[in-house]
């Protein structure tokens, strides 16, 4: 059998589930461990990935199993500790969701300790596995749009959920030029109280220094996406989200539940279908590890470098719209966005455009 690299996951709620099935179905990786404060959680995913090792403590299970991959799955304000914990572990690639981090000040201090480790990172911005997202990421590389101008997402789920995904895959249309500046407005306090922390709606634009404008609408001010019909089901509610690029001869987006479209100059009209699955874009993201620990050369399209040009871009769209104006980036210094924009959201109830949203908006 070809070498397997041995698997730590740390979290086993949904998606740290749905992490640790891809990488047992993976022959490249072993789950040898699995984590969390659940004995119950434990105890249903064992039988499904092989009856690894458990424990309530993932500092003790980290440091007898030293994974060659540490993965965790945990709720957002545990960043910087399970990345500490990963580094100390020996793994080679540290594995988590986005975001990166809930202020510049942790994310910063995050970029620090794992440039300093050398250890290599990648973050679940999954979703571009989709083919609709790839279809529409070939037409924006083609040329088919001419000069692109403009890049643009919006969601109807709130920020601390939807906008990292936003700014990435429209990055990634973007050949991940880098960002100058960011300017934003918030309102609305109800998920501020939430453990995924955020305002109930921020809007915003970005500048990039190749010139193309970034435009951002996501929580519950955003507008409608009508192509997801969601009058059925309310979790489709939740993938009510547009991205695309636009240029001087045409235009490409893709709906995360509703398929792709896109109109050129040289092409015409053309659509296709695609839903976010995770059972179909889990695999490639998981086997792509595989190949970059394999290979320094094969860097994973969702590595850290990646996903934190996106933080920290969201973290200027906080930042300006709790202290105003333009916010310059890269960042040389920290801020804690989220307590900033706790004293600066105002108490009026946010406004919204889409029916569904008031059950998630209640407050």
């Amino acid at each position: 059998m070809s070498h397997q690299y041995t698997v730590l996951v740390v979290g086993m709620g949904k998606r740290g589930v749905h992490h640790a099935t891809a990488f047992n179905a993976n022959p490249k990786f072993k789950v040898v461990g699995i984590c969390d404060i659940d004995q119950k959680r434990l105890d249903d995913a064992a039988p499904k990935l092989g009856h690894p090792e458990k424990s309530l403590d993932a500092a003790a299970l980290s440091k007898k199993l030293k994974p060659d991959l540490f993965c965790f799955c945990t709720l957002p304000h545990l960043r910087l500790d399970f990345i500490k914990l990963g580094i100390a572990s020996g793994a080679k690639l540290i594995a988590f969701e986005k975001p990166v981090a809930m202020s510049s000040n942790e994310g910063l201090q995050i970029k620090a300790a794992l440039d300093h480790s050398g250890v290599k990172a990648v973050v679940s911005h999954q979703h571009r596995y989709g083919e609709h997202y790839k279809k529409v990421k070939e037409i924006v590389a083609s040329g088919a749009l001419g000069k692109v101008h403009t890049v643009y997402g919006t969601a109807t789920g709130w920020a601390a959920h939807m906008l990292s995904h936003l700014i990435d895959y429209t990055c990634w249309f973007n050949n991940y030029a880098p960002a100058e500046w960011a300017m934003a407005q918030a309102a609305g306090r109800g998920k501020l109280a939430d453990m995924h922390t955020s305002p109930d709606y921020v809007a915003g634009v970005v500048h990039f220094k190749n010139g193309v404008r970034g435009i951002y609408d996501c929580g519950a001010g955003a507008p409608d996406v009508p192509e997801v019909d969601s009058s059925k089901e309310q979790k489709l509610w939740w993938r009510k989200a547009r991205m695309g690029a636009q240029g001087t001869e045409g235009f490409a987006e893709v709906i995360t539940n509703g398929g792709w479209r896109a109109v050129t100059k040289r092409d015409g009209y053309q659509s296709g279908a695609g839903n976010m699955d995770y059972v179909e874009d889990m695999p490639p993201y998981v086997q792509e590890m595989a190949d970059w620990l394999g290979d320094d050369k094969k860097i994973h399209p969702c590595a850290f470098d990646h996903a934190y040009q996106g933080f920290e871009i969201m973290s200027a769209l906080y930042r300006s719209a709790a202290q105003g104006g333009q916010v310059a980036l890269p960042f040389t210094s920290g801020e804690d966005e989220i307590a900033l924009l706790k004293a600066k959201v105002p108490e009026r109830k946010v406004l919204m455009p889409v029916a569904g949203s008031e059950k998630e908006y209640p407050n």
